[in-house]
C-alpha cells in the first residue's frame, strides 16, 4: 500500500463511521480517495448543482454549508476535521440543496460512493450510524458532547430542527402498480410499461410479489442482448422483492434502497414478501416527500395570498405532528418545529392585513402570547395576542390606534379562518384593551406588577409569555426590560404569582386517584390542562422571572435552565421538565385523536400502563409546590 493511502486510512479510523471498519477495509477505500485542496472561499459544490460521485471528509480546515433563502445567505453548519458532508448522493437523486464553501484553506478527502457503498450495505454499524445521524441530523447519535467528527445532513433548508422531522414522515406511494405473472414475455411487459408510462412492473403469484422488472433491467439485460424479447419475465426479474410496511418513513425508505442498491420498494399488507401487494415506492416518491419538509412549508407560507391557502398548510402541519408522534420524535423537537411554522402563519396573516389596509402609520409589534408565546401550540387551540405601536403625537393617537384595531381585527379573523379560535377571555390584539401605545403598555405592566392586588381581575399570567411574530424587535425588548426591572425584589408580585400558581385544583385525590370532572360535557374526564400542565407552566414562569432568565419562554426549556441557575434544586426542575413533556404528549395525542384541544382525557380509553405513566408524571408537581411555598412569602393573596 502506498504511503498516502496508508496515511489516509490511519486518519479515517479515528472518526465514525470509519472506526467500525477494519484497517484493511479502510486501506481499500483510501486507495481510491481523491485529495482536494480548497483555497479560502472556494466552493466544492453549489445549490442545484448535479450530484457528485463522491462524498467528503474534512482532513484539515473548515467548510461552511449554507443556503440562499429570500436573497439572504444562511449558514447551516460548519464542518471541521473529521466531519462528513455531501452525502446527498447516498439518499436522493435530485441536485444539491446547499453550497459547500471553504471558510479557510482546507484539505478534503473525496470518497467515491461506488467504493464505499458495499461497506455500508454489509456493515450494520456503519448503516445504523448513517441512519441515526441522517435521520435526526445530530453531530453524534450516541454522544452529542464528545464526538470527534460528525455527519451533516444535506437536506436542510433553514435549521437542523426544521429538517429532522421530514425523515420520519410517512411516504405517499402508488397504490396501482403495474403487475403481471411469471408467464408473461419480456416484450409484453415492455409494451405494458410503455403504455402505462411506468418504469417498473411487479411479477406476482396470486397478488403476492415474487419479483420486479425495472427500466434498468430492460437496459442491462435485454438491450445488451443478454436475453431475447421472447423470454418470460421470470428470467430477468430481480428477486426477492424488497418489501415494506405502508407507514415506512422517508429515512427508512432511503436507507433500505441504499442497503439493497434498489430503486423500488414494494408495499405489502404485512411488510413481507408473503402477503399481498398494496403499492410501490420509487425514488421519485422520495423526492416528492422531501418537498413537504418544514422548511418548504415556511417558504410556501410566504407565498400564500388567502386564508384558505394558509389553512391548507396548517392542516399539513397537523399531519406532520401526527406522524412525528407516531414515530416517537421527542416532543421538545416537535414544539420547536411547530412553533416556527405557526409563527410564519401568524406573520403572513399580519402581512396580508397590511397589504389590504395599506402601510402602517407607525412602527409596531404583534406579540403572540400564551401557548404560542411559549412555543407550545401543537394543536389548533385559541389564539392570544397583543399589539403594541410606537408612541405618536397626541393629535395622531386616535387615528393611529384606529388603524391598528382594523389591522388586528383583520388578522385575528384570518387566523380564525385558518382554525385558531378567538380567545374566550378576549386576550386579542383586536381588543381595545390590548391594542395600545408602547407608553400605555409600559404603564400597564407597571400597574400589574407593582399593584397586583388592585388589578387582580385584569392581570393574566399569559401576558408574561410572549414572542414577537411581526414588527419591531426593539418594542418587545422594551417590554422585557420593564418586566425584569419591576420583578426585581418585588415581593408583592411574587406573592401574587405564587398564590396564582398554587390555586389550581389538585390532579390527584388523597387516595392517589385522578380528580375528574363532576358534571358537564366532560364528566368523568381528567382536565390535563388545568390540573396538570398549567401548574407546571405557572411554576416555570414564576421561577424564570425570579432568576431573571431572559429569552426562554418554553416551559421545558425554562425548567432545564432553572436546573443550571438554581443547582440546589436541579433535580426538582429536571423532574418537572420531563413531566411537562410527558403530559404535553398525552394532551397532544388526545387532541389529534378527537380533533379537539386535548384538554380533557378520557381515562377509560387509556391502557393500564398509560394510566400509570400519567399518574407518575404528576408526582413532581408536589415537589414544585413545596418549593414555591418555601421560596416565596405567600401571605397577602393566600
Amino acid at each position: 500500500m502506498n504511503t498516502i493511502a496508508e496515511h489516509i486510512a490511519d486518519f479515517l479510523k479515528g472518526y465514525p463511521p470509519f472506526n467500525h471498519l477494519t484497517f484493511d477495509q479502510l486501506s481499500e477505500i483510501a486507495s481510491s480517495i481523491r485529495v482536494l485542496n480548497l483555497e479560502k472561499n472556494k466552493e466544492l459544490f453549489q445549490v442545484n448543482e448535479i450530484l457528485h460521485d463522491s462524498f467528503y471528509v474534512v482532513a484539515s480546515g473548515v467548510v461552511n454549508l449554507s443556503v440562499i433563502a429570500d436573497a439572504e445567505e444562511s449558514l447551516l453548519n460548519k464542518c471541521s476535521v473529521g466531519d462528513l458532508f455531501g452525502l446527498r448522493p447516498f439518499f436522493a437523486k435530485n441536485n444539491y440543496m446547499m453550497t459547500a464553501k471553504a471558510r479557510e484553506e482546507s484539505i478534503i478527502y473525496a470518497i467515491p460512493i461506488a467504493t464505499f457503498r458495499p461497506f455500508v450495505a454489509n456493515n450494520s454499524e456503519v448503516l445504523n450510524y448513517l441512519l441515526e445521524s441522517f435521520a435526526v441530523n445530530t453531530r453524534n447519535p450516541k454522544d452529542k458532547e464528545n464526538l470527534t467528527g460528525k455527519l451533516i445532513s444535506d437536506t436542510v433548508y433553514y435549521s437542523d430542527q426544521q429538517s429532522e422531522m421530514q425523515y420520519f414522515q410517512s411516504l405517499s406511494y402508488n397504490i396501482t402498480p403495474l403487475k403481471t405473472t411469471s408467464s408473461t414475455t419480456v416484450q409484453e411487459a415492455a409494451l405494458a410499461m410503455t403504455a402505462s408510462l411506468k418504469n417498473s412492473i411487479l411479477i406476482c403469484d396470486n397478488d403476492v410479489p415474487i419479483g420486479i422488472i425495472t427500466d434498468t433491467d430492460m437496459r442491462s439485460k435485454i438491450a445488451t442482448g443478454r436475453y431475447p424479447l421472447t423470454v418470460t419475465v421470470d428470467k430477468i426479474m430481480s428477486s426477492p422483492v424488497i418489501t415494506v410496511m405502508e407507514n415506512i418513513s422517508l429515512a427508512e425508505a432511503q436507507l433500505l434502497m441504499l442497503k439493497h442498491n434498489a430503486t423500488h420498494l414494494c408495499v405489502t399488507h404485512d411488510g413481507t414478501d408473503k402477503s399481498t401487494i398494496k403499492g410501490i415506492i420509487n425514488e421519485h416518491d422520495l423526492i416528492i416527500a422531501q418537498a413537504s419538509n418544514p422548511g418548504v412549508l415556511i417558504k410556501e407560507i410566504k407565498r400564500c395570498q388567502a386564508p384558505k391557502e394558509l389553512k391548507q398548510i396548517r392542516d399539513r402541519l397537523t399531519d406532520l405532528i401526527q406522524t412525528s408522534i407516531t414515530k416517537n420524535i421527542p416532543i421538545s423537537h416537535i414544539f420547536n418545529i411547530a412553533s416556527e411554522i405557526n409563527l410564519a402563519i401568524i406573520k403572513r396573516s399580519v402581512e396580508l392585513s397590511i397589504l389590504d389596509l395599506g402601510s402602517p402609520p407607525a412602527r409596531f409589534a404583534w406579540l403572540s402570547i400564551g401557548s404560542q408565546g411559549r412555543k407550545e401550540q401543537l394543536l389548533l387551540t385559541d389564539q392570544d395576542s397583543i399589539l403594541i405601536f410606537e408612541d405618536v403625537a397626541a393629535d395622531k393617537y386616535r387615528e393611529v390606534k384606529d388603524y391598528f384595531i382594523k389591522l388586528a381585527k383583520k388578522t385575528t379573523f384570518t387566523l380564525e379562518e385558518i382554525g385558531y379560535n378567538l380567545c374566550p377571555n378576549g386576550h386579542l390584539g383586536s381588543n381595545l384593551l390590548w391594542c395600545k401605545s408602547l407608553t400605555d403598555w409600559v404603564k400597564q405592566y407597571d400597574n400589574w406588577m407593582n399593584t397586583p392586588g388592585e388589578n387582580s381581575n385584569e392581570i393574566s399570567s399569559v401576558f408574561f409569555d410572549y414572542e414577537i411574530a411581526f414588527g419591531e424587535q426593539k418594542i418587545e425588548d422594551t417590554i422585557t426590560n420593564v418586566i425584569f426591572k419591576n420583578s426585581k425584589n418585588n415581593t408583592l408580585f411574587y406573592d401574587f404569582l405564587g398564590n396564582d400558581a398554587l390555586r389550581k385544583n389538585s390532579p390527584l385525590s388523597f387516595f392517589k386517584n385522578f380528580n375528574v370532572e363532576d358534571e358537564g360535557a366532560n364528566k368523568n374526564k381528567f382536565d390535563i390542562k388545568t390540573r396538570a400542565l398549567l401548574p407546571l407552566i405557572d411554576g416555570a414562569r414564576l421561577f424564570a422571572l425570579y432568576f431573571e432568565i431572559r429569552g426562554i419562554n418554553n416551559t421545558f426549556q425554562r425548567f432545564k435552565q432553572l436546573a443550571i441557575s438554581d443547582t440546589k434544586h436541579a433535580e426538582i426542575y429536571l423532574n418537572c421538565a420531563e413531566a411537562f413533556l410527558i403530559l404535553s404528549k398525552f394532551r397532544t395525542v388526545e387532541g389529534l385523536k378527537n380533533d379537539s384541544s386535548g384538554q380533557f382525557i378520557n381515562l377509560d380509553e387509556l391502557s393500564k400502563v398509560d394510566r400509570e405513566k400519567l399518574k407518575n408524571a404528576l408526582a413532581p408537581m408536589r415537589e414544585l409546590e413545596e418549593l414555591i411555598k418555601s421560596k416565596f412569602k405567600l401571605t397577602q393573596f393566600s
